[in-house]
């Protein structure tokens, strides 16, 4: 294959990839009435609950911050609630409500679990040369600075633990 061949096939992998997720979004948000990102959060707490908040942000890959904003808009739907301990009051652990639990039921899969999913199935060496291709491309857009933010929404998806610092 030739340079501008594969060049090429790299814009066009881009484009699915952007293409996907924008689909499974319109797709969460006409079934369910949410974002991907919540509805990720809100399969993730069906999946783990009780959840408590740090453990819901580091099985989604964000801040706990991030997670308390996505959690106060599903509050607000009626859609999950969140608990506070009797024997540690810092600790909130969180659940779905029964309309949470129905709504988990009938919704469409989540574009950001298949692709941790898939992830997680690679081989460290793959994974590394995935990292690295990513890395690439973001310095290649001058984006290294960017605050990374859940795809699809306005959140910032902070890494826990950046490159070295584990």
């Amino acid at each position: 294959m030739t340079k501008t061949a594969t060049v090429a096939e790299i814009i066009n992998n881009i484009r699915r990839v952007f293409q996907v997720f924008n689909d499974y979004s319109k797709k969460a948000t006409r079934e369910t009435g949410l974002t991907g990102p919540q509805l990720w959060a809100i399969k993730m707490i069906a999946e783990n609950a009780p959840v408590k908040v740090s453990d819901l942000a580091r099985l989604m890959f964000v801040q706990p911050a991030t997670v308390v904003g996505i959690l106060d808009r599903l509050e607000r739907k009626g859609l999950a609630m969140r608990t506070r301990s009797r024997e540690d009051r810092r600790v909130v652990s969180i659940d779905l409500t029964q309309a949470g639990e129905d709504l988990v039921n009938q919704a469409p899969e989540v574009v950001q679990g298949h692709l941790v999913k898939g992830l997680e199935t690679l081989p460290a060496h793959r994974l590394l040369l995935i990292e690295d291709g990513m890395e690439q491309l973001v310095k290649i857009l001058g984006a290294q600075e960017i605050p990374p933010r859940l795809i699809l929404a306005r959140e910032e998806a902070l890494p826990q633990a950046k490159k070295g610092q584990k």
